[in-house]
């Protein structure tokens, strides 16, 4: 058995925990992180296939005053290009170029729904309004990566006038948290309007956070190397201070009261202070509860523990990877590098959901026939057919990603979890990825890109289920929990992610995707310096 101590174990390697590292070798103490994986990075990834490149997780990088400053922090030089979105509906394609496209956002779907025009213009109201809340959310740095100490006039200047709006605009938006189906009801009674502003976020995704996507898509970046070059930098960086990484490595045991981590070779490692920075509900079912002396430890952890484990992960996603036998510029021609295109307008509330409901409800033990089987698909193709899909071509932002005269795309929509575990219990899993790619192709040959499908060469495709075993995410989960749980275990308001990173452990904290709500990458960066600022002002 091996035994090692540090000042500090952070346990997952997608971007919350790298964030962690970084900043705890940055101050000079020990650190080790574990990653499950063989490499880290989590839900960023970057691979290549025959000299394409596609971006496994993250599409784009979203700033919001996290990202760039935590660079700069560091000192770590990453070159980005702005990741420009197209929206497109039918053959009607929008290209985002700046604010003042909200008014041809709204021009656009006047054109899709004429009938509409004045449920549309009121829509488009609320998100200007939205807009104009995150213009203040996210307007300026992050405070938690400035150094206040060295620069007095700014924190007087810029952080404390901008605390104020911060706090007013933050009281507006909690009006506004109710599921956005229902929000858009109040404004227009086209259920196919709703569908197509709406079927492209996670299930009763809160209203301020899905109409301010127009504010953020405007603040997508890409940087050169796809999306992983940015978790190369960090992991360089931990590296290049002392930090050490192991991969393949899984945690199988956590003593929060002796300071230890096992793992799954029996190598013990102990700990000051500890992040974890992966799923919480393997955090607290590895912890021996009844070998705790603590009883009031235990019962928290036990209480914890018996809360999540009910709860789910928001929509996962279906993601086919495309190599294609084809110029850059076709594409370009017809959208940027990265897209949201809706084949039909008729919203996915269109689509008959009993051949679903039938499948659902069928035990595992019954003999399912082929009709049963082929019902299933019927339903999945309609699915397909009416959802929304996001689009990314590495290509179009960065040429070197693929050879001359090909081109490889990222084709991803939200996909149950529920529903994928249950084909792969039935052992369908390989016929129905192969059909779902086979669809997919034809939907985008039919419509946005003819001819796709005789240039296709290289396919392949993963599921919920396909990220769950990868990362060890409850669920295949991309972005925390769902928002359909009865109660939400994350903190949920901005005044109090200071505390999102702590548990009842003592000197463990949390970071990333599971800790606050709603998640994202500059959610889980933040939380990752938010948690090794515990660390390293308690050390």
């Amino acid at each position: 058995m091996v035994t090692n101590r540090y000042d500090a174990i952070v346990v997952g390697g997608g971007i919350a925990g790298l964030t962690a590292a970084a900043y705890i070798a940055r101050a000079g103490k020990s650190v080790v992180l574990f990653e499950r994986q063989h490499k880290v990075g989590g839900l960023v990834q970057t691979f290549d296939r025959d000299g394409i490149y596609f971006d496994g997780g993250l599409r784009s990088i979203e700033n919001s005053g996290i990202v760039f400053p935590m660079l700069k922090q560091l000192g770590i030089d990453l070159e980005f290009t702005k990741s420009n979105i197209s929206i497109g509906i039918g053959h009607s394609i929008l290209r985002l170029k700046g604010k003042e496209s909200v008014d041809e956002y709204e021009d656009f779907l006047c054109e899709q729904y004429p009938e509409n025009k004045k449920d549309v213009k009121a829509i488009v109201g609320e998100i200007k309004k939205i807009m104009g809340y995150m213009d203040i959310l996210y307007g300026i740095d992050n405070p938690a990566f400035l150094n206040m100490t060295e620069d007095r006039e700014y924190l007087m200047k810029v952080i404390l006038p901008w605390m104020f709006k911060f706090i007013f605009t933050l009281r507006k938006i909690k009006k506004i948290n109710e599921p956005v189906e229902d929000y858009l009801k109040k404004f227009t009674s086209n259920q196919s309007l709703i569908d197509v502003i709406a079927q492209h976020f996670f299930q009763k995704t809160p209203t301020s956070f899905a109409l301010s996507y127009f504010s953020l898509y405007l603040d997508y970046h890409y940087p050169k190397g796809g999306t992983a070059t940015l978790i190369k930098k960090l992991e360089d960086y931990i590296l290049e201070n002392g930090g050490i990484i192991k991969t393949g490595v899984t945690i199988q045991r956590l003593q929060p009261e002796e300071k230890f981590v096992t793992d799954h070779e029996g190598n013990r490692f102990e700990y000051s202070s500890l992040v974890w920075a992966g799923d919480l509900k393997q955090m607290y079912n590895i912890i021996p509860v009844e070998k705790l002396n603590d009883q009031k430890l235990a019962a928290k952890i036990t209480e914890k523990r018996t809360l999540l484990k009910e709860l789910n992960a928001g929509d996962s996603v279906f993601t086919v990877y495309l190599s294609v036998n084809e110029i850059k510029e076709y594409f370009a021609n017809i959208c940027t590098g990265h897209f949201f295109y809706t084949p039909d307008k008729q919203g996915l509330n269109s689509v008959d959901k009993t051949n679903l409901e039938l499948f659902m409800a069928a035990e595992i033990t019954e003999k399912v026939n082929v009709e049963s089987k082929n019902k299933l698909k019927q339903y999945l193709e309609d699915y397909f057919r009416l959802n929304t899909f996001e689009i990314a071509i590495p290509a179009l932002r960065d040429a070197d990603l693929a050879p001359e005269g090909q081109v490889g795309l990222v084709v991803s929509l939200l996909f149950d979890y529920t529903l994928a575990k249950k084909i792969d219990d039935f052992g369908w899993t390989a016929e129905i990825k192969a059909f779902l790619e086979q669809i997919s192709i034809q939907i985008l040959d039919e419509s946005i890109f003819p001819g796709l499908k005789n240039k296709v060469f290289g396919c392949f495709s993963s599921s919920p289920v396909t990220i769950e075993k990868m990362t060890g995410n409850t669920q295949g989960g991309i972005t925390g929990w769902a928002f359909t749980n009865p109660v939400m275990p994350a903190v949920s308001s901005m005044l109090g992610i200071a505390k999102s990173v702590l548990t009842p452990l003592p000197s463990v904290f949390q970071a990333g995707q599971w800790t606050y709500s709603p998640a994202g990458l500059p959610i889980s960066i933040l939380t990752g310096k938010l948690a090794s600022d515990k660390i390293l002002k308690n050390s």
